[in-house]
């Protein structure tokens, strides 16, 4: 072969592999809204599962369907036999004969609903993963974003694995789950969450921000909201907000006796009903100071919205502690909290080194 016809060979080969990969960049160009449309739905059915998840403990709906069966449990139960059946399970367990014992059919069916309904919503977020997968797979999106996902879809197959542990605890010689395994659950609920929106932020990355001192506060913000969200799903383990309902006073004080009555003192963190809802609420004062003093000194929108999304989230659990938790105001203020921790993250991500334009 001469030269001229190997320097054309090569430059052909050149423009064949640059049109192949024009062509790949259009595919991931072209579905990129897609798989934004797909993650948000994602993060829509992830804030519907917290607030039944939060419905489900308040009613006290969590251990009505004792067994964990992943396909065939998606089928509610349809005739009266099938009724009756899954009654008597749920009179086996220990909630029942120690709190519910003569309960009827209907109020069980009235509970098993809520439990139901929180599984099969766990179930539904399958489904856009497996779009967002084919479409991977199919080379329309970048192997960065293509990995966030399956590392998510890894989270949703662990959360539903730590939802059945949680229910669990419950099943035997308990009339509730246990605290710890439902603030696991919710944390993981919540990380969740936030890695499916952090993965919708990181497909509009523009350009480089140098790092300061307010993206750390940023971050600081961010990790208080997560302590908080943890904190909050003790106090639900605990039914902690049931009592101590007066404010900014607790049980007459503004920091009441007894919040180390246990021992060891660290049990009182996590088992004293008090010590819970106390440091629920010293929390609440720390992360609006700092909002505040980041709103102040940043002097930007994205700041300025997470301080009004906390001030608004402090008012509704000030309403929640001192109406005596009623259904509606508590799941407001569950979803309130995703409400936080999104406009946090946001506000990081344009304090981290790639930003939104």
């Amino acid at each position: 072969m001469t030269q001229t016809a190997l320097n054309s060979h090569v430059d052909l080969s050149a423009r064949l592999k640059n049109a192949s990969q024009v062509l790949a960049n259009r595919k991931i160009v072209s579905a990129r809204r897609v798989v934004k449309g797909l993650l948000f739905l994602i993060l829509a059915m992830i804030l519907s599962m917290v607030i039944v998840g939060g419905a489900t403990r308040l009613t006290n709906s969590g251990l009505s369907i004792t067994e964990w069966n992943p396909i065939m449990g998606a089928i509610p139960p349809i005739s009266t036999g099938d009724w009756e059946v899954a009654f008597q399970k749920y009179q086996q367990s220990s909630q029942y004969r120690l709190q519910n014992l003569g309960m009827s059919l209907g109020e069980f069916q009235y509970i098993f609903w809520w439990e139901w309904a929180h599984r099969f919503l766990g179930r539904m977020i399958g489904l856009p993963f497996l779009v967002l997968l084919g479409l991977g797979l199919t080379g329309r999106m970048e192997w960065q974003t293509g990995t966030r996902i399956i590392g998510l879809f890894v989270l949703l197959g662990l959360q539903g694995a730590l939802g059945w542990y949680m229910v669990a605890s419950g099943l035997v010689n308990r009339v509730d789950v246990s605290q710890y395994r439902l603030a696991a659950h919710l944390t993981l609920a919540t990380i969740f969450f936030a890695a499916t929106l952090w993965t919708v932020l990181a497909i509009d990355r523009r350009h480089v921000v140098p790092r300061n001192i307010h993206q750390w506060t940023s971050l600081a913000l961010v990790g208080l909201v997560f302590l908080q969200i943890a904190a909050g799903g003790l106090v639900a383990g605990l039914d902690a907000g049931q009592g101590y309902n007066t404010w900014p006073q607790m049980d007459g004080q503004f920091i009441p006796s007894g919040l180390y009555a246990m021992k060891p003192a660290w049990l009182n963190i996590f088992e004293n009903a008090m010590t819970v809802q106390f440091n629920h609420r010293a929390l609440a004062y720390v992360v609006f100071a700092i909002a505040i003093w980041h709103a102040l000194s940043t002097r930007a929108w994205s700041s300025t919205i997470v301080f009004m999304a906390v001030g608004l989230q402090a008012t509704l659990g000030i309403l929640t502690l001192l109406w005596h938790v009623p259904l509606t105001v508590a799941l407001v203020h569950q979803a309130g909290a995703l409400a936080v921790l999104t406009a946090a993250l946001w506000n990081l991500h344009r304090r981290t080194r790639y930003a939104i334009a």
